[in-house]
């Protein structure tokens, strides 16, 4: 009675869950191109993107873009809506509002043609801790859809390339901090996707471990498109080409580190050492053209160091050598001097601070 009882439920069923997959089954996605007016194509494009939790917004209103083989430097502080807007390109949480594009497909259209071109780090790796290395590896390669015949060239590949070779055989559930980060490091790659997002992915690490990842993170940029979350503002300047920093779930700056440090004072500062005997250098350099402020900030066995500014965009240091020279003084040092990326950054999350507008930080 019983198993006649369940046939006369379940086939009913059955009948029905196939009936429903026919009638919404649609055809494979294209991927669809976005074009930048360069004329290259972005992988990521993040548009007007906002989630909320109720009253509280978490990502409000973002956008910016990543180029193919670029790595992109996601900053902010704590809170600020970075891990909320990397879960919303892996397809972890949907968002309220906007649209995101990964690797040509619409995360929210269509996350199984994204996800599968997507490799996450997340701040915690996802680990089985009964699983060893070399287990978890081959695990993930198969829900990834790596095929059969390529699964063990591709764990192997991966353990070398994270350095994880020398533990592949001992259970996650007894690796250090620093080994956990490699494996999850090793699961993002595995399946060699066109995206990598990573959640800061040095967390953890020794300094030797640290240099390596980087090495690894720039080697990994030409055939990925990287976006990289950390607070080490020095990772930020010697691995990513550009920087999006982000403050209470807005993008308040999209640009270069270079530019980011350079641009932020609204002129240009050099500072000078002058060997002068203790003469007063003071009006000699205010009457050098472009310049418009002197300040003495030191002085020491006749010794002075000057900081100078002048007018935005201009070069004054051959002037500036020239009337040196011409008075007969020592040119000791003669250097630009620019915003720390640490200041750049506390520069734009302080409370006081407004956001900087389009013509101040161009957007790439």
């Amino acid at each position: 009675m019983a198993s006649a009882f369940g046939r006369k439920v379940i086939r009913p069923v059955v009948f029905r869950l196939t009936a429903f997959a026919k009638a919404t089954a649609v055809k494979k996605p294209e991927a669809a191109k976005i074009v930048t007016p360069a004329g290259g194509i972005n992988v990521i494009e993040v548009q007007n993107l906002t989630k909320r939790y109720g009253r509280v917004t978490a990502v409000d209103d973002v956008s910016f873009s990543v180029a193919r083989g670029e790595i992109l430097g996601f900053l902010g502080p704590n809170g600020a809506g970075k891990t909320t807007t990397m879960r919303i390109l892996t397809g972890y949480m949907p968002a309220t509002e906007g649209r995101a594009i990964v690797a040509g497909f619409d995360v929210f259209n269509q996350p199984v043609d994204a996800k599968r071109r997507t490799g996450y780090l997340p701040e915690t790796p996802p680990l089985y801790p009964d699983m060893t290395i070399r287990e978890y590896l081959t695990f993930v390669a198969k829900i990834k859809g790596v095929p059969a015949n390529e699964r063990r060239s591709r764990v192997e590949g991966v353990i070398e390339r994270t350095w994880a070779k020398d533990m592949a055989d001992r259970h996650c559930g007894r690796l250090s901090k620093g080994y956990r980060q490699r494996v999850g490091l090793a699961q993002a790659l595995i399946h060699n996707p066109d995206v990598l997002i990573l959640d800061e992915p040095t967390a953890g690490l020794d300094p030797k471990q640290i240099i390596e990842t980087r090495e690894l993170i720039k080697k990994l940029a030409g055939d990925h498109t990287i976006i990289l979350s950390t607070h080490i503002l020095p990772e930020v300047s010697q691995t990513c080409q550009r920087v999006v920093i982000i403050n209470k779930g807005r993008v308040v700056a999209v640009d270069t580190p270079e530019n980011l440090t350079g641009r932020l004072r609204g002129s240009e500062t050099m500072y000078l050492e002058i060997d002068a005997g203790g003469q007063d250098v003071t009006s000699t350099l205010e009457s050098v053209a472009g310049v418009t402020k002197v300040q003495v900030i030191g002085r020491q066995n006749g010794v002075a160091a000057i900081e100078i500014e002048s007018v935005h965009g201009r070069d004054v240091r051959r002037e500036l050598a020239r009337a040196v020279v011409h008075q007969g003084w020592g040119l000791l040092e003669l250097r630009p001097v620019k915003m720390s990326l640490e200041e750049v950054f506390l520069h734009l999350t302080t409370e006081e601070t407004p956001e900087l507008s389009e013509a101040e930080v161009p957007r790439g």
